[in-house]
């Protein structure tokens, strides 16, 4: 058979634990069978990160700029426990953070619907798209630990020579300190790209900050979605028959677990990191949702929304079997090979991807499943594949 080619390179990350052994299992059954596989490699795997420095991270982000669409195995974000496990320089900042900070957009995220995989939330009817703000908050933080009696100051000293001075915290016994920021472009970006998708996939959107307490941060936000929505939206949203609602953030999760579903909730950085499992986990599973950055110059990175699978790894190192579902880091690849046909005007690179996700969809819904989605699942009697057997299964329906 002859393999679809590709005229440019998409940007591969390849990853951390068992989304790594996934990642190459995906490669070599799904993929290369079927495209001449184009990709520029960088490894985001720890180990290497530690190596370079996290430069690799850094270059790679530089390569979607120059290419356009890449795609992104899941990556470990060390903690201390990671730290002494890896034999680290340094505990390294989020690869997620740095990549989003220099290409700064949006993260959307969606759930993967298959027949079968019902919400356990049972008045969600309709998929809950989560868009994440994708720059600054604790992912681009400062901080420190505070070993004995002081004062942490935030300060600030314009190029002019201006300064602006206020006391965090005056410490009479050891503690923690933080500082973090945003910047209004990026807010704006964020506020832009949340209101252009929603016309693109006719969604309202809802979104929540919480600036009776953060008066000016997330405050902020609040003023900066509403004037770029009055000026820019308002029109556009009514024509289309969409509403743009703002409230506390805490208001409106509780409004999401009472609504239907079927609109866009735009969430602040950390807020988005963890609703977005809240929402992925309800539909089915955290290896149950798409993710995509779209930057407003017009990048786009696919990646899991899930993590690592560090259980799973460390069975899998033990020669056990493992039942991982691989379904968000298939449906990763096939995101970005459309996005790369559809760019490149590639229309057979774009149809093979919709197969890819079609075969994978039709695998579950005949009842042949991982053992995450076996525990959920309505469909009478599933069969539960292991690791390797699940993607084969899809190979199988793809070649039909």
């Amino acid at each position: 058979m002859k393999k679809i080619q590709m005229q440019t390179p998409l940007v591969e990350m390849d990853g951390d634990e068992m989304t790594r052994i996934l990642w190459s299992m995906i490669k070599e059954e799904l993929l290369l069978p079927f495209i001449d596989l184009n990709t520029e490699y960088y490894d985001l795997g720890l180990a290497h990160r530690d190596e370079t420095e996290d430069q690799v991270t850094v270059d790679a982000a530089e390569a979607v700029k120059k290419y356009g669409v890449a795609v992104k195995c899941a990556t470990i974000t060390p903690n201390k426990a990671r730290m002494e496990e890896y034999h680290l320089k340094k505990m390294y900042k989020s690869p997620n953070g740095t990549i989003r900070a220099i290409l700064d957009g949006t993260v959307f995220r969606a759930p993967i619907v298959a027949e079968g995989i019902e919400p356990c939330v049972r008045n969600w009817k309709k998929p809950i798209t989560l868009a994440r703000h994708a720059y600054g908050d604790i992912y681009k933080n400062t901080e420190f630990h505070i070993e004995k009696p002081g004062k942490v100051e935030l300060v600030y000293t314009s190029e002019d020579g201006e300064e602006k001075r206020a006391l965090v915290q005056e410490f009479k016994a050891p503690g923690v300190a933080m500082g973090m920021h945003n910047m209004e472009s990026s807010i704006e970006s964020f506020a832009r790209s949340c209101f252009n998708y929603a016309l693109d996939t006719h969604q309202d959107v809802w979104f929540g900050a919480k600036d009776t307490i953060s008066k000016t941060y997330d405050g902020r936000f609040r003023e900066i979605f509403s004037e770029i929505f009055e000026t820019e939206f308002k029109e556009k949203f009514e024509e289309a028959g969409l509403t743009y609602f703002y409230s506390l953030i805490d208001d409106v999760v509780a409004r999401v677990m009472k609504s239907e579903g079927g609109f866009i909730w735009a969430c602040k950085n950390y807020d988005g990191d963890v609703m977005s499992d809240m929402v992925s986990s309800a539909f089915g599973s955290l290896a149950m949702m798409t993710s995509v950055l779209v930057s407003p110059q017009g990048y786009y990175e696919y990646e899991a929304a899930h993590g690592t699978v560090q259980k799973h790894y460390y069975r899998h190192q033990e020669g056990k079997e493992t039942s991982t579902n691989s379904v968000a880091t298939i449906f990763a690849w096939s995101g970005a090979l459309r996005k790369r046909g559809e760019l490149d005007g590639n229309q057979e690179l774009a149809a093979f991807a919709d197969k890819l996700e079609k075969a994978t969809l039709s695998v579950i819904e005949s009842g042949r499943m991982t053992k995450d989605l076996a525990a959920i699942t309505t469909l009478k009697h599933p069969k539960v594949l292991n690791s390797r057997d699940f993607i084969l299964a899809v190979r199988k329906e793809l070649e039909k």
